[in-house]
C-alpha cells in the first residue's frame, strides 16, 4: 500500500500490527503524515474517499458507478506518484 510506503519512508513511528490493516494505515498516514504537515490534507481526503468506495464495493455488494470507479484509479496514480516524489521512494528498488 502506498500509505504504507509512505509512512515508512518518512520514518514515522507506528506500530507495525496497525498498519497490517487499509484502516489502520489509513489512521497512521492521517496522524503522522497528514497532521504534521508532511502531505497535504488533500491527499488524507482522497485517501479517506477511496477506502470508503472500495468498502462499498467489497462488502456492500452494491456497484460502484464506473466515473466514480475511474476516478478512484485516477487518484491512487496521483497518489503513488506523489508519495514517491515527497519521501524520495525509488520504485526500481521495490
Amino acid at each position: 500500500m502506498p500509505a504504507r510506503a509512505g509512512l515508512l519512508a518518512a520514518g514515522a513511528p507506528v506500530d507495525p500490527n496497525i498498519v497490517r490493516t487499509h484502516n489502520g494505515a489509513i489512521a497512521a498516514f492521517g496522524l503522522h503524515l497528514v497532521k504534521t504537515g508532511q502531505v497535504q490534507r488533500e491527499w488524507g481526503r482522497t485517501l479517506n474517499r477511496a477506502q470508503e468506495i472500495r468498502q462499498v464495493a467489497d462488502y456492500t455488494g452494491e456497484n460502484v458507478d464506473m466515473a466514480l470507479a475511474s476516478w478512484v484509479v485516477g487518484q491512487s496514480r496521483l497518489f503513488i506518484e506523489e508519495m514517491r516524489t515527497t519521501f524520495r521512494i525509488d520504485a526500481s528498488k521495490s
